[in-house]
């Protein structure tokens, strides 16, 4: 603690271990610090007791479910896409070697009260139940576009930075039920909001979406979702393990009293009891910062459900099943996951169902998940949450204190790989750029 650094990192979520492991790998003299006594903060994986412990206030489970340490269970339930951001970050630091994944058997969408396989591909989207007839022939025309138009520069007059997606929909003809489809099935938005912001976005997100599942296909997998086995905590974790090869230094169970400014209000230090590290720069969560350092944005319901059977009708043992928002009379879509001992995160006979949407009020969480829930049968335990979301009220620039996002509630890591990017970019002033790190003896590196 009486070094200097370069930056000290403020908590062990998956944001931060990512930033940590990236800056020790660029040659960043890093400190890394938690208040908790195990990686992964508000993203951790807990065994059983620790759940009970944090929901119900006891480590008692009940024998029936059997033993704790047989279950890891995501805190914050979330599925990787095989063509997302942080796949490829996994893939350039070479982070892939300490993980293993799981491909999750299958993708679904409700609609009109049942749920339905998404389509893997534009082809078979535009035969789906999901896009009506008389759409089927405008759905494939936009298809035909999003895979021509980088190639051929062909935009149909379109400026897809100018446009919003709004626009998009109305020159190809897609009506709402189509624009559903497309915008939460495939583009995975939690809202319509995106509808009124440039469509390249949207565009891109389709585009990776199709190119993920075309992968899966390959594979012979029914959908472009991976999982690491044992849980998503191993996530922030290997990249703690980039950081340690690279000399950074982490301190667990260690108290965060203080960050330290200097005289012109930059950063200066992090106290912990009577010891202060200094550093250029801090980087942290919002839990680690005050009310006139972060705003609050909403709140997210997540429910974790114990099951002794897989989701009725879903007709397999992992699956994210997607809830838009139209079909359940609310602003933001709910999402469904399911996992099983095939991911190594419970024992055998036994099923984790996560459900997570934006709050839209201030009643019963479990009234607004109603429709997620009806999903999945028998219910054998359920622990249910409100989280408040929050975000930097500025960008750091000034004082070099890089605060990150909250998590959200979509089912993927997207979001949270665009906040790494920004926060990189806030950091060190350049943009993001994915290399091959070089191959390091874990064993003598200092």
């Amino acid at each position: 603690m009486d070094e200097e650094y370069d930056v000290i990192i403020l908590g062990t979520g998956l944001t931060e271990c990512m930033l940590s492991g990236i800056l020790a790998v660029e040659g960043k003299k890093v400190l890394h610090m938690d208040r908790n006594d195990f990686y992964g903060g508000e993203c951790a994986s807990v065994n059983l007791a620790q759940l009970y412990e944090r929901f119900r206030g006891t480590k008692e489970t009940p024998a029936e479910l059997g033993r704790a340490r047989d279950y890891l269970i995501d805190l914050i339930p979330k599925f990787l896409m095989t063509g997302e951001g942080l796949i490829k970050v996994l893939v350039y630091t070479d982070v892939v070697r300490y993980l293993e994944f799981s491909p999750i058997a299958t993708s679904m969408v409700y609609n009109g009260g049942k749920i339905y396989k998404v389509p893997s591909t534009p082809a078979e989207a535009v035969t789906s139940f999901l896009v009506g007839m008389l759409q089927k022939p405008k759905a494939r025309s936009f298809f035909a576009f999003l895979q021509s138009w980088r190639e051929s520069g062909d935009a149909q007059g379109l400026d897809l930075d100018r446009d919003p997606m709004r626009r998009v929909y109305e020159h190809f003809g897609l009506n709402e039920d189509t624009q559903e489809f497309v915008g939460h099935a495939m583009a995975l938005y939690l809202d319509d909001s995106y509808k009124d912001r440039p469509a390249r976005e949207t565009c891109d997100r389709i585009i990776m979406y199709a190119g993920s599942a075309a992968r899966a296909m390959e594979d012979n997998r029914n959908s472009p979702y991976i999982y690491p086995q044992y849980g998503l905590g191993d996530l922030p974790q290997a990249f703690a393990r980039l950081s340690a090869v690279y000399a950074g230094t982490f301190m667990l169970a260690t108290p965060v009293d203080e960050v330290v400014r200097d005289a012109d209000g930059r950063f200066a230090g992090v106290r912990s009891g009577g010891q202060t590290a200094r550093a250029k720069q801090v980087v942290g969560d919002p839990s680690y910062f005050g009310p006139g350092e972060v705003r609050k944005t909403g709140r997210v319901i997540r429910a974790i459900c114990i099951l002794h059977e897989p989701v009725p009708k879903a007709g397999a043992d992992s699956a994210q099943i997607i809830l838009p928002q139209r079909q359940t009379g609310r602003l933001h879509d709910i999402y469904v996951t399911c996992l099983s001992s095939a991911q190594k995160i419970c024992p055998p006979g036994r099923f984790i169902a996560s459900i997570s949407t934006i709050a839209e009020t201030d009643g019963d969480p479990k009234d607004e998940i109603a429709a997620g829930l009806k999903l999945l049968g028998p219910i054998d335990q359920i622990f249910v949450s409100v989280s408040d979301v929050y975000e930097p009220l500025a960008d750091g620039t000034k004082d070099n204190v890089f605060i990150s996002r909250s998590y959200d509630a979509t089912s993927h890591f997207e979001t949270v790989y665009a906040d790494v990017k920004d926060l990189y970019r806030r950091i060190t002033g350049k943009e993001l750029v994915l290399q091959k790190r070089p191959k390091v003896d874990e064993a003598t590196k200092a």
